[in-house]
């Protein structure tokens, strides 16, 4: 699955090639222990802000840390203090002392992610098989996050992103003004001769543009 839109292609002066990526993705794998002869299965999944809040509050420990896409590439100044793990993946950072892990409240995570939402990041979930909720979550930005660059410039679709909600436009209501266009970072909308046009099949319902939407005209429904 190619992702068609704005970033298909696009570079940045210090970015991830196509090999590299695949190294991560198999590392990302292998970074977990299982044991012989049982099969490991993960997703993405793009989570808007509300799902996250409930995420979080169902958490009985939550750590945060630097995102470390962004410590290593530093391509934008978006707010690097967003990652989050939860739970086991709390204990693991908190009591291994990895990083710069500090455990802090349901209330702060919260600011984290309605902070990290203002800035225009996209909230991304890490669930892995048996898990009935995510337990890693970061704000992830497009020229950074190994995820996006994958999904966004370089067409690889080997974790296959995904999301329960999609959005949904009120013609009546919508002005053309364009701010939505700037919100997303999946391509999904664009200015043609000064009318948006959205192509629904590359929302991931992040939920960026509805937030933003001026004469409130975007909202969020559920896929099914």
């Amino acid at each position: 699955m190619y992702m068609d839109d704005r970033l298909l292609g696009k570079r940045y002066e210090k970015d991830y090639d196509e090999e590299t990526l695949e190294k991560i993705y198999d590392d990302i794998t292998a970074a977990v222990s299982v044991p012989v002869n049982v099969d490991l299965e993960a997703e993405h999944r793009v989570l808007d802000l509300s799902r996250m809040e409930e995420i979080i509050r169902s958490a009985r420990r939550i750590a945060l840390q630097d995102c470390g896409c962004r410590v290593e590439y530093g391509n934008c100044d978006a707010p690097m203090d967003v990652h989050i793990d939860l739970d086991e993946c709390a204990d693991l950072e908190l009591d291994g002392g990895r990083g710069n892990a500090r455990e802090i409240t349901v209330d702060e995570a919260l600011d984290v992610l309605r902070r990290s939402h203002e800035a225009g990041l996209v909230h991304m979930a890490y669930t892995m098989k048996g898990d009935e909720y995510p337990k890693i979550i970061c704000s992830c930005c497009p020229c950074c996050c190994h995820s996006l660059a994958g999904y966004l410039r370089f067409g690889i679709a080997k974790h296959v992103l995904k999301s329960d909600l999609i959005a949904v436009d009120d013609e009546g209501k919508c002005s053309d003004c364009g701010v939505c266009v700037d919100r997303c970072v999946f391509g999904a909308r664009e200015m043609v001769d000064g009318n948006l046009s959205y192509d629904k099949e590359q929302c991931f319902g992040c939920g960026l543009c509805v937030s933003t939407c001026p004469t409130e005209a975007v909202s969020l429904v559920d896929k099914s």
